[in-house]
């Protein structure tokens, strides 16, 4: 079997509802799609969720990329033998994660469907759902408390509540929704990188009778020794995400002991065949491990939830980033119901054109 073909086009999806984190507002989302086809009648399908701010890319230079590295490293190639196709694309563009992702995600799924099986249980089945939380960015104490509720109401378990431009704000916000929603609602906190250490610590002191499960990125993401300072004063799991972009970010921080738990996203290490390798290193560690999102295509979803559902260390799941975007065009890959997510049982990763 061989490369036959290979595609790549840009989707840009908007948002139903605009939110707002520590150093942006986001409201819309631009995805490239990748197609793969074989000698042998498969195609595997990836995307690229490029986000300027968090990877270093952006949709124009994922195509750049396709046109000029990948696609060029893929025709004729062996789709089965996906380590070497993926470190070569490593070696030519090693500051774009997402385009790599992409294609790492379409070959497994090709191998996935030559195998006939779903990706999650080719890289091993270890679980098959896992409970996600879903994302309320920075909005007044009342619209916060209103999407709170109404979340509740559609079955989610966990919430994960955005922050970090006023550490008073965002203390009233935790205290009134947790008043509201009462005790069984799990709430997670994202700071992304908007605190100094004494805000994280004062932030983590003042909430402490709301029981946050887990502090997100309380610092800059070059600051890993404050956040490790953070992680020690606070009696909560504190959570590297923007810090955490490759397999030495993992093995810094371990050594280091400068986090409690670590936010893996395909988008950010290059795809799952990169994802599997720091999960074991947060693994030998002992990280517990959440798999996140960005804004991306319920195709991305589907990767990310794959690669979940085959490791025991990843027990939090962040998956919510393609519930907003219109008309995506690989909307039905997974299935949510009640805040837990489930593949589709099918060969791949769910998606058909």
């Amino acid at each position: 079997m061989k490369i036959r073909e290979t595609e790549a086009w840009v989707v840009q999806m908007k948002l139903s509802e605009p939110y707002t984190i520590a150093y942006e507002t986001i409201d819309h989302a631009d995805n490239v799609f990748i197609r793969i086809s074989t000698t042998d009648g498969i195609t595997g399908f990836g995307c690229a969720a490029p986000d300027q701010e968090v990877t270093g890319e952006t949709s124009k230079s994922v195509m750049h990329h396709f046109r000029h590295v990948i696609e060029p490293i893929l025709k004729d190639a062996d789709p089965l033998r996906y380590i070497k196709l993926i470190e070569k694309l490593k070696h030519h563009i090693p500051e774009a994660p997402s385009a790599i992702a992409m294609v790492d995600m379409a070959l497994y799924d090709i191998m996935a469907k030559r195998a006939g099986i779903p990706v999650y249980k080719l890289l091993g089945g270890y679980r098959s759902q896992i409970k996600t939380s879903i994302t309320i960015g920075i909005m007044p104490v009342q619209e916060t408390i209103s999407k709170a509720l109404e979340y509740k109401e559609k079955g989610f378990k966990v919430l994960k509540i955005k922050g970090g431009i006023n550490v008073e704000e965002d203390v009233e916000r935790i205290i009134r929704v947790r008043e509201v929603l009462g005790k069984e609602i799990k709430i997670r906190f994202d700071a992304n990188q908007g605190y100094s250490v004494e805000d994280a610590i004062r932030f983590f002191t003042e909430t402490k009778n709301a029981r946050v499960e887990l502090l997100e990125q309380p610092t800059r993401r070059d600051e890993m020794e404050k956040m490790g300072i953070v992680s020690k004063k606070v009696a909560i799991p504190v959570m590297a995400d923007e810090s955490l972009m490759n397999l030495r970010d993992v093995f810094r921080m371990a050594k280091r002991e400068l986090t409690d738990m670590i936010n893996i996203k395909l988008m950010k290490v290059g795809g799952i065949s990169e994802a599997l390798h720091i999960n074991s290193v947060a693994r030998a560690a002992g990280f517990e491990v959440m798999v996140g999102c960005m804004d991306e295509s319920e195709l991305g979803i589907s990767a990310g939830l794959h690669f979940a559902l085959a490791r025991p260390n990843v027990i939090y799941a962040d998956l919510d980033g393609h519930l907003d975007l219109v008309d995506d065009p690989a909307r039905g890959c997974v299935i949510l119901k009640e805040g837990v997510l489930y593949p589709k049982n099918i060969p791949g990763l769910g998606w058909e054109v």
